[in-house]
């Protein structure tokens, strides 16, 4: 844990008008600061340890869909949570990659100080990298903290964004396949 980090949340409590001394404060600079370095652990990862080899032959070459992977990451204009899910899929081209890596990759990318838009693409990107697929699309639904709990205050809101690369890009029915079995109709 960085003292440093812990020493900056000090002085923050102490900027908004509190006491950093009193009793339900004393240690909150400290773990202010090991929830942050927990939350942006991110940075500290990369694509090629996390998959670790867990690429792997094979013939199917039919879409390959995960849906509804959770996924918490901090909005970088505001550093305020945007909590929502992240579905992905792709066409292999031989190679399929351990389903547990899909996490593992939208984790690693959403704990960084990020905006949704190039969170998603990066994923894209990743999983297009990793597995050499023939197409990745990725889709994240969001509800962002920074427009609920200020600004315009709008509780219901969420956010949708997209990536298609590929064959989910050129090809229509394809990508029209995607949005069906994510949309689930």
């Amino acid at each position: 844990m960085s003292e440093q980090l812990a020493n900056h949340f000090y002085h923050i409590i102490q900027g908004l008008g509190e006491n950093p001394e009193r009793e339900g404060l004393r240690d909150t600079p400290r773990r202010a600061a090991e929830a942050l370095q927990f939350l942006t652990r991110g940075y500290g990862q990369s694509l090629e340890s996390l998959v670790n080899g867990a690429v792997f032959e094979s013939e199917t070459d039919e879409m390959v869909l995960v849906k509804d992977i959770e996924l918490y990451s901090m909005c970088e204009h505001h550093m305020l949570p945007f909590i929502g899910k992240c579905h992905i899929a792709y066409l292999p081209n031989g190679r399929v990659l351990g389903l547990s890596k899909f996490a593992r990759i939208v984790d690693m990318y959403a704990r960084r100080l990020q905006i949704q838009e190039d969170l998603t693409r990066q994923i894209a990107e990743a999983i297009q990298n990793v597995t050499e697929a023939r197409g990745v699309a990725v889709v994240i639904e969001a509800k962002h903290m920074c427009m609920m709990m200020r600004g315009v205050e709008k509780q219901n809101s969420s956010m949708t964004s997209s990536v298609m690369l590929g064959t989910f890009r050129e090809n229509q029915p394809t990508r029209q396949e995607f949005l069906t079995l994510v949309n689930g109709r």
